[in-house]
């Protein structure tokens, strides 16, 4: 169980210290959410998975926080990713022939919602 545990917090550190890089290196702010989230997600809950191994007592209680990780994390930066869309905070692109995909669904279903308003 020992080296299960120290192998979980081992691969949880890396992931951790590999979400820290990722955010300083990616140009904008959505790159920069997904390299912190799921790099944090994973990373998080290896660790705590680990001391869950390492401490037996605690497993059902470092399960439970696991649990809530996996679901509050990719929550949390949905949400943030969808704010700053609706804030206008463009992504960066190499290509600015590429545009905002969503914006193009979300315009579509405006005009697809007029026509059958009209109706």
């Amino acid at each position: 169980m020992n080296y299960i545990g120290y192998f979980l917090i081992s691969i949880g550190t890396i992931f951790l210290f590999l979400g820290g890089l990722g955010i300083l290196r990616m140009p904008d702010f959505y790159t920069r959410l997904q390299a912190g989230t799921k790099a944090s997600t994973l990373g998080a809950m290896s660790s705590i998975l680990g001391i869950g191994f390492l401490q037996p007592e605690w497993f059902i209680k470092t399960f439970i926080i696991v649990v809530f990780i996996a679901i509050a994390n990719p929550l949390s930066s949905h949400a943030l990713a969808r704010g700053s869309h609706k804030a206008k905070q463009m992504p960066f692109l190499k290509d600015e022939k590429i545009g905002d995909a969503y914006e193009a669904v979300e315009e579509k279903l405006h005009k697809n919602q007029k026509k059958e308003d009209k109706k």
